[in-house]
């Protein structure tokens, strides 16, 4: 059956992702089926979206009552649950603002960037962002990403966007002059493999941004939500930026992100500057609410931390020629290997009943949903040395 469903998918979709190895029935908990019945860990979760894994109870009971209340009115008219998710998202983040809601980090990113461009005026006349980062894919946000192999054949963007080394406090400081309107960072970067700024590099964001103008943008499309074991990771370094965009996480499942403008950045818009039909859905809305009350209720944010700790030390503790090492933090870790070997790695895994992801030809990632269990982390890693031998090339086999 899922030999069939592949073949119907390449005649009908576009060719963009590929055809992927599995389809997908459904799930419950971390654990997905396919078509054909095979059970696997979910060790991905949709790249961070299913913070809550698959068909949890909250979940599903808010988006029921709220589909069969009202599914859509779009932006002309207001509802109860945008108001209470914008409300609460700023409570959480800790001070004063504004909130737009969107569909997709991607969009997030495209307000800010347009935010940005608003309150810069006509006397700034770049932004910068650092190399390997990634800010979505339409021009916008993808003329932000500092990855080659996805601008190129895309350009010119009609934006000037200058990319520094990430990490480096001295590059960007020269960066980002007084002719800057923005600065876009990710607090963590995730599509380079789970690469971590240090504080002292996020400090010296702020100070910089402090001293030129140039307004402040933390991307935490994949780092927010309670990914890192924080809701935000920037609350956890104590940088706080001016601009910080949402998505993944937030919905558990739903399409939902917000760009929250703090302080006097969440009244640069003015009425007609930006818009959107689906964004503030109110299921995706009250679907976030749900997110937000479980992860809270449950106490996941603890969960995070401590399971991310047991799968990460237990990876550590593996000896394997492959294996060199594991960064990140929370339940967002990249293994690291030595050499290109990732890919081989996702399909070893695949096989072993295991969803993982090839982020980085020597990078796997993993962004389990925040209810797994210590018992299915440790699982993962009882099987790892075997998926790295079948990984393995033949000279190193």
């Amino acid at each position: 059956m899922g030999a069939e469903l592949r073949r119907r998918f390449d005649d009908a979709l576009m060719p963009n992702y590929g055809t992927p190895p599995v389809a997908i029935s459904h799930g419950s908990g971390s654990r997905v089926w396919d078509v054909d019945g095979r059970d696997y860990l979910d060790l991905i979760a949709g790249i961070a979206v299913s913070a809550l894994g698959h068909a949890h109870p909250a979940l599903v009971e808010a988006v029921s009552r709220q589909v069969g209340r009202l599914a859509h009115i779009s932006n002309l008219y207001l509802h109860e649950p945008e108001v209470l998710l914008a409300e609460r998202l700023l409570h959480l983040l800790g001070g004063t603002g504004r909130v737009f809601f969107a569909n997709s980090g991607t969009e997030a990113n495209e307000a800010a960037l347009k935010l940005v461009r608003r309150h810069a005026g006509k006397g700034r006349s770049y932004v910068v962002s650092a190399w390997q980062s990634f800010h979505g894919r339409s021009m916008g946000s993808l003329a932000l990403a500092g990855k080659p192999a996805i601008r190129e054949a895309f350009a010119p963007f009609g934006i000037d966007v200058r990319f520094v080394p990430y990490g480096d406090s001295e590059a960007l400081t020269e960066a980002v002059t007084p002719d800057c309107a923005a600065l876009f960072l990710e607090p963590i970067q995730g599509e380079a493999g789970v690469v971590e700024g240090t504080v002292d590099y996020l400090r010296a964001a702020r100070t910089r941004c402090d001293e030129t103008g140039a307004v402040l943008v933390f991307d935490e499309v994949q780092s927010g939500i309670g990914r890192t074991g924080e809701w935000f990771h920037h609350l956890a370094v104590g940088v706080r930026p001016d601009v910080v965009t949402l998505a993944k996480g937030l919905g558990g499942g739903l399409p939902i992100a917000a760009c929250v403008g703090l302080g006097r950045f969440g009244s640069v818009f003015a009425k007609g500057d930006h818009g959107s039909t689906f964004g503030a859905n109110p299921v995706a809305c009250a679907a976030a609410l749900a997110v937000l009350d479980v992860i809270e209720q449950d106490d996941l944010l603890s969960n995070a931390k401590s399971v991310g700790a047991v799968m990460r030390d237990g990876i550590t503790g593996i000896d394997h020629p492959l294996l060199r090492g594991v960064r990140g933090r929370g339940l967002w870790l990249a293994i690291l290997l030595d050499g290109p070997h990732a890919v081989r790695a996702e399909g070893a895994a695949l096989k072993a009943g295991f969803l993982v992801n090839a982020v980085q030809p020597d990078a796997v990632r993993l962004s389990p949903p925040l209810i797994l269990t210590a018992d299915e982390a440790r699982s993962f890693v009882s099987a790892l040395p075997g998926i790295l031998s079948a990984a393995a090339p033949a000279e190193v086999g």
